[in-house]
């Protein structure tokens, strides 16, 4: 069995911003050990050569001392098993077993990894690529600072970049175990915290830091494929190669907060609605490009410099793999606009939701600014402004309180969104209300056909 080279989408943070990388990842491989129909361990190496590694590992232990003792050889490779019959038996009891990775570190299981809600994200709090960095020095001063010799890992956890515990040692894994001993004696919360280490990160690191509750995990190094899968599960943003000003993101980019430095406005999501058929374009319209750049991303650099989080509702997450936000699909099939807004509504954390669709490429910051402004001040249950051509429902604000009002609306099968925000207390936004502030008309133009897109490129 060779390492598996597939390349994945990870996100290069350099300075305020998320870039797209494509590459591929060391590969972690769990096989589970059955000797004489016991099982005895999960061996969690490199996917190659697996037949060394069990005779190996069975003759290290003292079961084995050449090929004669054994009767049965079998590894599946696609269900991750090694089946084993030896001459002789095994002892009763057998003594715990050394895991993978460096070090004395001693697993007798693997921790389940805690298996987030992404319809309610685990961590609402995002995080300044500033913070990772600090964090990430302070292991370094304290590493310089201790260590007598080489050989040694180490490992911290903090908030916001300032560090609360340290530790070292021989095993990278064992840090882990040691934070979580002195954070209980010390009666320190580890939920949410940063947690920085040395070393590359393996699956029974992440197991043990999802225990912790550990909201980042970043490392100096890369982590394996497993890890990253089970950091995806759990909700926990997976950091490497943090040096030179420069990191990647493997999973959960949502979490870093792009434009920390920029004004973004509190209590509201930024939501894209990708979810139409591009049935009049006869390409995925998002994916067009104005000026270099496909409109959905023109879209997204305008929402995360004005929101703390942006989602982008599609059944199609794939496509938009390249932006490093969350992508939450329709919960009602093929029921159009409105199941967008309702989905936009369900998956959002905050109080209040700006939605605009997915081929409007010229969006006005000044007036989605105001449309904000008015919903958190006047307290209506949405904003929704004119523009030339008449009301703009994608291109507006909405409470919480809508998602009801839509979902009572879809499943009664109404379909209109302009019939169903009649039910609504709205906040109508005029035309000429618009133009007094002095907002661009081109904010509301959105892409439909062939034609109107050549008419913008």
């Amino acid at each position: 069995m060779k390492p598996d080279a597939r390349k994945q989408t990870y996100f290069i943070c350099r300075g305020d911003c998320l870039e797209p990388t494509v590459s591929s990842v060391v590969s972690e491989y769990p096989l589970q050990l059955i000797v004489n129909g016991r099982e005895i361990a999960t061996l969690i190496g490199s996917p190659h050569d697996l037949r060394f590694l069990v005779a190996g590992f069975l003759r290290l232990q003292g079961f084995v001392t050449s090929l004669q003792d054994f009767e049965i050889f079998s590894v599946c490779e696609e269900f991750g098993t090694a089946n084993v019959r030896i001459k002789g038996e095994l002892p009763e009891r057998l003594k715990p077993v050394l895991t993978s990775g460096c070090g004395t570190g001693i697993t007798f299981t693997l921790p389940e990894v805690n298996k987030a809600d992404m319809t309610h994200p685990r961590q609402s709090v995002r995080h300044s690529p500033q913070q990772i960095f600090t964090l990430m020095h302070e292991l370094t001063k304290k590493a310089d600072q201790y260590r007598s010799h080489g050989g040694i890992h180490s490992a911290a956890i903090g908030r916001n970049g300032a560090l609360l515990l340290y530790a070292e040692d021989l095993g990278r894994h064992n840090t882990f175990d040691r934070i979580a001993g002195e954070a209980l004696f010390k009666s320190i919360e580890m939920t949410g915290a940063e947690l920085v280490t040395s070393g590359r990160v393996s699956t029974e690191m992440v197991a043990k830091a999802s225990l912790m509750g550990i909201s980042i995990i970043a490392s100096r190094t890369s982590p394996t494929d497993m890890a990253i899968k089970l950091c995806d599960q759990a909700g926990i943003c997976l950091v490497g190669y943090v040096r030179g000003g420069a990191f990647t993101v493997y999973s959960h980019p949502e979490v870093i907060e792009e434009f920390p430095g920029s004004e973004k406005i509190e209590g509201i999501t930024g939501v894209i609605l990708a979810g139409g058929a591009s049935r009049r374009m006869g390409s995925n319209k998002a994916l067009l490009e104005v000026d270099g750049n496909s409109i959905i991303s023109r879209i997204y650099r305008t929402l995360s410099g004005m929101f703390h989080e942006v989602i982008i509702v599609t059944n199609s997450p794939l496509d938009y793999d390249f932006l490093p936000c969350r992508k939450v699909p329709d919960i009602y099939a093929n029921f159009g606009s409105i199941a967008g807004l309702h989905s936009a509504l369900t998956h959002s954390s905050s109080a209040h939701t700006f939605v605009t669709a997915c081929d409007m490429p010229f969006l006005d910051h000044s007036i989605i600014r105001y449309l904000c402004h008015l919903q958190q001040k006047e307290g209506f249950e949405a904003t929704v402004p004119y523009s030339e051509g008449g009301q703009e429902p994608l291109h507006g604000v909405y409470s919480s309180a809508c998602k009801d009002i839509f979902d009572g609306a879809i499943q009664s099968g109404e379909r209109k969104v302009v019939d169903i925000l009649k039910k609504i207390h709205i906040r109508e936004v005029t035309y000429d209300e618009v133009r007094s502030i002095g907002g661009q008309s081109a904010s509301f133009l959105n892409v439909n056909t062939p034609e109107e897109y050549d008419g913008i490129k």
